[in-house]
């Protein structure tokens, strides 16, 4: 962490104040600034990202029993999201090998993906926007990997609804097959990701039966955190995924408003 604004804050409330009670006040001062410019560094894609991603990928594919080949296909493919080629995706591999073990803790990796995000609501969704492919691999989403996603979404502040909405938006269909099913199902036919076909409620996250104030809050709320502009210096396809997220947020909210007369 960074100490300058701290040691710059002392000085000048040293040299204002003349006392040691303006040197602390200046040192507080710069803590804050610290404080401000670190959460607005954008995270590393390096280690603190890439290993305890995999690792938690490794756990979540052997969550229900085995890792099948749809999985292993679905990490494969976030590698080549991701980008990742020589050093980066060996440690890739191994860490998804790692985390596929039986007794592997994965709290440490949820942990670890916790520091990355730096509590950014936009980071979480991204990162879950990154896993979700992987989680439905197979179709329908077993109980155990569930119950090891919501501990991840925990961590990170999101709720199952949260959580929901962000499956319905990329195309993982709600299931209506008893309380267990806890909103989640298997992915529908590729037609029916169509924007036309997705629920614009779902996609800001409200009920059908919002009124306008709650429908425009909604909307100002998912674009603040959707926005690519405040991602800062992440890989190319971390915007484009964001960028595509935003426009799905802007088309829910004009059919909405088309739907219902609104300006």
């Amino acid at each position: 962490m960074s100490v300058v604004g701290k040691f710059v804050g002392a000085i000048v409330g040293l040299i204002l104040f003349h006392n040691p009670i303006g040197m602390l006040i200046g040192a507080v001062l710069g803590h804050f600034y610290d404080s401000a410019v670190n959460r607005l560094k954008p995270p590393s894609m390096g280690h603190g990202f890439i290993e305890p991603l995999f690792a938690f990928a490794g756990a979540l594919s052997k969550s229900d029993g085995r890792v099948s080949e749809p999985e292993i296909a679905a990490t494969e493919a976030l590698m080549a999201r991701l980008r990742l080629e020589g050093a980066q995706r060996r440690a890739a591999i191994e860490r998804f090998g790692i985390g596929k073990q039986a007794g592997f803790d994965a709290s440490l990796a949820i942990t670890d993906l916790k520091a990355w995000c730096g509590g950014r609501r936009d980071f979480a969704f991204i990162l879950l926007d990154l896993l979700l492919d992987l989680v439905y691999a197979e179709g329908a989403l077993a109980q155990a990997k569930l119950a090891l996603l919501r501990k991840l979404c925990s961590s990170l502040g999101i709720s199952d609804r949260e959580l929901a909405w962000l499956s319905t938006m990329k195309g993982y269909a709600a299931s209506t097959q008893g309380p267990r099913s806890q909103g989640y199902g298997p992915r529908p036919p590729p037609a029916s990701s169509r924007p036309s076909d997705v629920d614009p409620y779902a996609v800001l996250g409200i009920a059908h039966g919002a009124n306008e104030g709650d429908i425009k809050r909604a909307y100002r709320k998912q674009m603040s955190q959707h926005h690519p502009d405040k991602l800062g210096d992440v890989p190319v396809e971390l915007k484009r995924r964001a960028g595509e997220r935003a426009r799905e947020i802007n088309a829910a909210y004009e059919r909405i408003k088309s739907e219902r007369g609104l300006k």
